[in-house]
């Protein structure tokens, strides 16, 4: 079965195309315009390839409902335009996407694989706020988790590099947005992201956890709309608002040079991520296996060597030859080191396109 996959971003659509053996034939790109994506210019994408079978659709959230992938008809769609409450953010944008390519492949079937899927197995004592009842009851406020192709993709292929599906792994998934997972015997059972993209980890543009208690301060003696704070937690936040710069290789050159705001913002960003792998491994009751991947996670070393240093203790060493140079997927494991480390590159695409060949076959 040829899969076409599709992952609508906030600037662009990523289109691939898989044979049967998962290898990639083509990929194509288009830029949106205004957070929407013009069905000329993907139909035009799309000429030259060969027909798919199906297409697999990368969307963020399943709510509650969708805890595996699932072919789209209209009512899907339908359920899928009322989660855009609990992810206003995003979940439009993969709706383009769906819109935008079917008009380019009509009456080809279309498959909706969740970015929360993964995580719907979180246990209620990772998945619970600490607030009241009817508040979590009426606005289903929980946990959800994000990035859970890429967690479950990654978890899967350490799981082919080793040989053996290892007990406890913790997915270092670091890119422009940052997530870890606790993931015993392929499930997920605890991760950094919650109700929103934006708890845990500093990312390029979004702050990560804060106190919600400092929130409220600012609401209540600031002239700052909620609108306002949002986008400021969103957009202007992170790595960008302690550096200067979202670019993370920009930020490890600015501290290799000493620049104070870099030294800052690479500190900042180490220390929640090994605080974070350390929540991760307390969840599992330990750690076998630990994966870096996303575009930080696979191509800046110096981020992998720190977070290691400050991980000896739960048995974490790096190869600093095999880290320097690694490409992935390949593993970078010390020679004394009791968990085994893996590079892996992200590959949603295929998690997808096992998703789509799940629900069709």
């Amino acid at each position: 079965m040829r899969v076409l996959t599709v992952n609508a971003g906030s600037s662009s659509l990523k289109l691939s195309m898989l044979d049967p053996a998962d290898n990639l034939l083509a990929r194509r790109e288009v830029a949106a315009v205004g957070g929407r994506f013009d069905a000329g210019t993907v139909t035009a994408a799309l000429e030259g390839l060969s027909a798919p079978d199906a297409v697999g659709h990368r969307v963020v959230h399943g709510g509650r409902e969708f805890i595996a992938p699932v072919r789209i008809d209209e009512q899907v769609e339908r359920r899928l335009h009322a989660l855009i409450d609990l992810a206003p953010l995003h979940q439009p944008k993969s709706l383009a996407g769906i819109e935008a390519v079917r008009t380019g492949l009509p009456g080809v079937p279309e498959v909706a694989c969740f970015d929360t899927a993964f995580h719907a197995t979180l246990p209620d004592a990772a998945a619970t706020y600490a607030i009241p009842e009817p508040l979590r009851q009426t606005y289903g406020l929980r946990r959800y988790g994000f990035h859970g192709l890429s967690h479950a993709y990654a978890a899967r292929r350490a799981a082919e590099l080793i040989g053996a599906q290892p007990p406890r792994i913790v997915v270092c998934h670091l890119g422009a947005g940052a997530s870890l997972s606790a993931v015993r015997q392929g499930r997920s059972i605890d991760t950094t992201m919650g109700f929103t993209p934006l708890e845990g980890l500093v990312m390029a543009t979004r702050s990560g956890s804060v106190d919600p208690g400092m929130l409220l301060w600012l609401a209540e003696r600031t002239e700052l709309s909620p609108a306002e704070i949002s986008d400021a937690l969103e957009h202007e936040s992170g790595l960008l608002a302690l550096a200067g710069t979202a670019d993370m290789r920009k930020v490890v050159e600015g501290a290799e040079a000493g620049e104070p705001r870099a030294v800052l913002a690479l500190d900042v960003y180490v220390h929640r991520l090994r605080a974070a792998v350390a929540a991760m491994a307390a969840s599992l009751g330990g750690l076998d296996v630990l994966v870096f991947t996303g575009g930080v996670g696979e191509h800046a070393p110096e981020v992998r060597r720190r977070a290691a240093e400050g991980l000896a203790f739960l048995g974490v060493a790096l190869d600093d030859d095999a880290n320097r140079e690694v490409a992935p997927d390949a593993e970078v494991t010390g020679r004394d080191s009791v968990v085994r480390t893996l590079v892996i590159a992200a590959r949603e695409d295929l998690e997808i396109a096992a998703g789509v060949r799940a629900v069709l076959s």
